[in-house]
């Protein structure tokens, strides 16, 4: 990739996300869709490596799960996000290498295109040493994208607008979660066609109290009926076998199973550690192999490694 010798570096650990609520508005005339939403980070981390070296623009190496189908050119939104700040602050991007060692679905429907662009907003205001604050960065974070904002944050947060405005949750206790990844993506812009076309009015943009006082009070078999997201029947027009999938894992023990995000990965609520061994387990053996992952939220946003 780069031949110089390298002049400094920096790492980011990120988070993935799920969205235990998602209710979508109808299309706005700017094109985007209003969100009420309720983010959890989870334990699958991408990492971000940052360094300097004696040349010209910005090289970017993708390692790790699906990184053959992560774009390294100006389309990708960690070197947008590098860009962004470096225009902002004054910063002469000279030799720049980003890269990018995913364990974040790629088209997943978990933001790992977002959790590489926050962790890259991070990353490189501490290579460059810029005096940036934590709000002046989700701003930065909320131009990129929808999912970018709370990548920084992590936790547990109510994000509404675009789902950039965000406002922590007070929740208990640790949360299981059994996931099944895909080997094809979703396109996000695919699924919110096929959501305008299946909900043209859009829906009620609102968090159930049933799932924050669920948060409240630590209890995951209260949480599971609450679960909510509106892209679900869309991700599932266009992909019928998530159905069935949704329905073996709870068949197989889990409390619930929903879409995340626009999918196509599939997140299955477990009542503590034993059940989502067990839950994995059964569906790895019933032929999602190497693509089951136990994860448990909520997990930190993106933080520095070193």
């Amino acid at each position: 990739m780069v031949s110089e010798v390298v002049v400094n570096r920096v790492v980011v650990r990120v988070p993935a996300k799920i969205n235990l609520s998602l209710a979508v508005g109808a299309r706005a005339a700017d094109g985007y869709h209003p969100l009420a939403t309720v983010f959890e980070a989870v334990s699958l981390f991408d990492e971000v490596h940052a360094e300097e070296f004696d040349g010209d623009g910005i090289d970017v190496l993708v390692a790790g799960a699906g990184a053959e189908s992560v774009p390294t050119g100006e389309d990708n939104l960690a070197v947008r996000a590098a860009r962004l700040l470096a225009e902002r602050y004054d910063i002469e991007l000279a030799g720049l290498a980003l890269t990018l060692r995913k364990a974040i679905p790629t088209a997943g429907g978990m933001a790992g295109g977002s959790a590489d662009a926050a962790g890259t907003l991070l990353a490189c205001s501490v290579l460059w040493d810029i005096d940036i604050d934590a709000d002046e960065m989700r701003d930065l974070a909320a131009e990129l994208g929808s999912d970018v904002p709370f990548a920084l944050l992590g936790g547990t947060a109510i994000g509404t607008g675009r789902g950039t405005e965000l406002v922590p949750v007070l929740s208990r206790g640790r949360r299981h979660w059994v996931l099944v990844f895909d080997n094809d993506g979703l396109s996000t812009a695919d699924v919110y066609r096929r959501y305008d076309e299946l909900r043209p009015k859009g829906s009620e943009l609102a968090v159930p109290d049933e799932l924050m006082n669920a948060l409240t009070a630590g209890s995951v078999v209260d949480l599971a009926p609450a679960l909510r997201n509106d892209l679900a029947e869309a991700a599932i027009d266009l992909r019928p076998d998530l159905e069935d999938l949704l329905a073996r894992g709870v068949e197989a023990g889990a409390l619930a199973g929903m879409i995340s995000g626009s999918g196509p990965t599939c997140a299955f609520l477990c009542r503590d550690e034993s059940t989502a061994i067990d839950v994995s387990g059964r569906l790895a053996r019933d032929g999602a192999g190497d693509r089951v992952r136990r994860v448990v939220g909520p997990a930190h946003g993106a933080r520095l490694l070193g």
